[in-house]
């Protein structure tokens, strides 16, 4: 069936998070509120913000006043979470469980979601959570009915470098762009890659994977290419040599598993599970996060690929697919001016497609002001002032929302751990008012799964033969090695 449903996954595993949440600021504080007793003014007119007709994702309960109020939910509709979002917070205040409770609550209701696993804990997502008191704590204080529960899922892993299914692109498709992200070039060595891939086009050279550009880069700086060279206009040798050597470099690292064939579809996101929930794909990055250009890049490419192969739905009552583009500093640090642009132009376009994109990172100001925008749904979690500079970013991000009923910086520096200020697209596509959440705790495994559940797993899913052993079918390497072995005998 390719998809785990948890029931025997979770022996071992580690349940790491405490999800009973500190007292902190005006927000955080008291067990919930009686239910039935009549909420305070302010915390009336920000509840009435949240409570839609038709299907939503319940997120928590409203902090006000220093008390939890279960009688008033915080939610969001499921036809808003194409408009984008981002969720924000300094490290341990509890980003990842976010996410694993917005992507459990989305695969209930029939929605695909992409995951990347940075830290490895995301795996837990397949297997039924364990109780615990913090747990039972948490589920009381937000008026949360809770049942330990796994969600049907994949796992991929770049390259195969990891447990996961491979995930490979062809070189092509990758594109000069994003690969000169990665090799990390500057804009006129991006431009001159750009010339490449044209040349390699045009002259019937595939590009698969990177000994393929290697090959072809490596034939133009020769005595027998540069005539060919001189022909490409604006390619210089200097800059040719450049591009070489960052791609020697690149494979010496052992890049040169992340492309090839077969390609992954990433049409395999959009999967449902026979009982018609969502299939939650978890991409294994553990084993490459020191790698960060690499993984990011590849989650971009990710993106723009299911960009490029799906059709316009305009809006929908749901989302065909929600991506979670977890560290997304790291894809913007660095970038090239044609880069964010086609960032900031994949996420505008995407959403008339059926796909909701979040970003998680620290604080807003990590993401361009032109992606920044776009982003219709806010879940930030605490942040630290220890600094002036942290004090800055505190300033920066209190600003990012709209006028509230809050003292923002006094909240965001004092909210716990599970806790967090957001604002949402109503059903109207109007933003909410401000809300301090006590959020829901998952109800899947707070932590992974045992490493021989997870490989049973994969091994198990139908696309595993499709995707496991890599092809080295003929392209520009092959075809340019014959060349140069017949010249001599010419």
């Amino acid at each position: 069936m390719g998809v785990t449903s948890g029931s025997d996954g979770s022996g071992g595993a580690d349940t790491r998070t405490d999800t009973r949440a500190d007292t902190g600021g005006d927000a955080g504080g008291a067990r919930g509120a009686d239910a039935g007793r009549p909420l305070p003014v302010e915390a009336a007119e920000i509840a009435a913000g949240y409570d839609f007709t038709g299907p939503a994702l319940e997120l928590g309960a409203l902090l006000w006043g220093g008390e939890c109020l279960a009688d008033a939910q915080i939610r969001v509709p499921l036809p808003m979470l194409n408009r984008h979002g981002l969720v924000a917070g300094a490290t341990g205040t509890g980003k990842t469980k976010t996410l694993q409770l917005i992507a459990e609550q989305l695969a209930a209701q029939g929605v695909p979601v992409f995951l990347a696993d940075i830290k490895g804990d995301v795996s837990g997502i397949s297997a039924p959570g364990e109780a615990g008191d913090k747990v039972a704590e948490r589920v009381a204080d937000v008026g949360q009915e809770w049942e330990p529960t796994g969600f049907p899922s994949e796992f991929y892993a770049l390259g195969g470098i990891g447990t996961g299914i491979p995930v490979r692109a062809t070189i092509t498709s990758f594109g000069p762009v994003l690969l000169s992200k990665v090799l990390q070039l500057n804009q006129t060595q991006e431009q001159s890659l750009g010339l490449i891939f044209h040349y390699a086009d045009q002259k019937g050279l595939e590009l698969v994977d990177l000994k393929d550009l290697r090959a072809v880069v490596t034939f133009l700086t020769s005595d027998e290419g540069k005539p060919e060279l001189k022909g490409i206009g604006g390619l210089s040798t200097v800059t040719a040599g450049v591009i070489l050597r960052a791609l020697t470099a690149f494979e010496a690292q052992g890049m040169g598993d992340f492309f090839g064939e077969p390609e992954f579809d990433t049409s395999e996101f959009l999967r449902l599970a026979p009982d018609g929930r969502g299939l939650v794909s978890v991409l294994e990055l553990a084993d490459v996060q020191d790698k960060p250009q690499l993984f990011s890049t590849f989650l971009m490419w990710l993106l723009a690929d299911l960009y490029n192969d799906l059709p316009e739905v305009g809006d929908v009552e749901k989302p065909k697919l929600v991506f979670f583009f977890d560290e997304a500093h790291l894809l913007f640090n660095g970038a090239s001016k044609a880069f964010l642009q086609a960032i900031t132009q994949t996420v505008r376009l995407i959403r008339s497609k059926g796909v909701g994109v979040f970003f998680v990172t620290q604080t807003p100001k990590d993401v361009p002001a032109d992606v920044l925008g776009q982003l219709g749904n806010r879940i930030q979690h605490a942040l630290r002032a220890f600094t002036p500079d942290d004090q800055k970013a505190l300033r920066a991000t209190v600003r990012t929302f709209p006028d509230s009923a809050y003292d923002l910086e006094e909240v965001l520096t004092g909210i716990g751990t599970g806790e967090a200020v957001m604002t949402v697209l109503g059903d109207k596509g109007a933003p909410t008012p401000v809300a301090a959440t006590r959020l829901r705790a998952p109800e899947s495994l707070m932590g992974p799964v045992e490493s021989g559940a997870l490989e049973r797993a994969v091994r198990a899913s139908v696309l595993y033969p499709r995707y496991a052993e890599a092809v080295d079918r003929e392209s520009a390497y092959e075809k340019l090695s014959a060349r140069e072995a017949e010249r001599p005998a010419a």
